[in-house]
Formats: C-alpha cells, sequence, structure tokens
C-alpha cells in the first residue's frame, strides 16, 4: 500500500518538527509583546528603534513571520532595553 506524503511527513517526524517551529515562533512573540507593553511602548516605536516595520512586528508579535534570526532578536532586544540570552537547556526526562 502506498503512503500519503502526509503519512510520509508524519511517520518521518517532518510534522513534529513543523508544531515545534511554530511554537518557539509564538513564544518568542509572546516574549517580545510582553516586554513591549510592560514598557508602555506601541509596536510603531519599537519596530522604528529595531529597524523594521509595525506589520513586520505585528506578525512576529503574532508568531506568524516564522522563527526570528539571531540578528533580528538583536535588534528587538536593543528596542526593548533587554539583554538577548540564548541558552541550551537538557530535554525534560
Amino acid at each position: 500500500m502506498e503512503h500519503t506524503r502526509w503519512e510520509r511527513d508524519r511517520d518521518s517526524g517532518a510534522v513534529a518538527e513543523g508544531y515545534e517551529a511554530a511554537r518557539r515562533a509564538y513564544e518568542l512573540g509572546a516574549e517580545v509583546r510582553s516586554r513591549r507593553k510592560a514598557l508602555g511602548l506601541s509596536q510603531s516605536e519599537v519596530a522604528r528603534r529595531a529597524n523594521m516595520t509595525q506589520s513586520a512586528l505585528s506578525r512576529l508579535e503574532a508568531g506568524g513571520a516564522g522563527v526570528p534570526t539571531i540578528g533580528v532578536l538583536e535588534r528587538l532586544a536593543a528596542a526593548l532595553d533587554a539583554e538577548l540570552v540564548v541558552t541550551f537547556q537538557p530535554h525534560a526526562a
């Protein structure tokens, strides 16, 4: 029996990887939005400070822009008067 593309992708882990990337994008966006709101800044102001458009920031905050690059995250950290910290943590047992 021939498998569909969906079944091959599911079985290969590609679907799980896609969900994981979407989760990371959403969580990063939520962190940016939370920090921006805590500082009382508009999307337009943060976007200007980070040298990006307001619409790009809006997509990022909604998790719809994909996982941002380290460069974009560094610009956002500076715009939000924050430090970008990237760590590796072991998987939970």
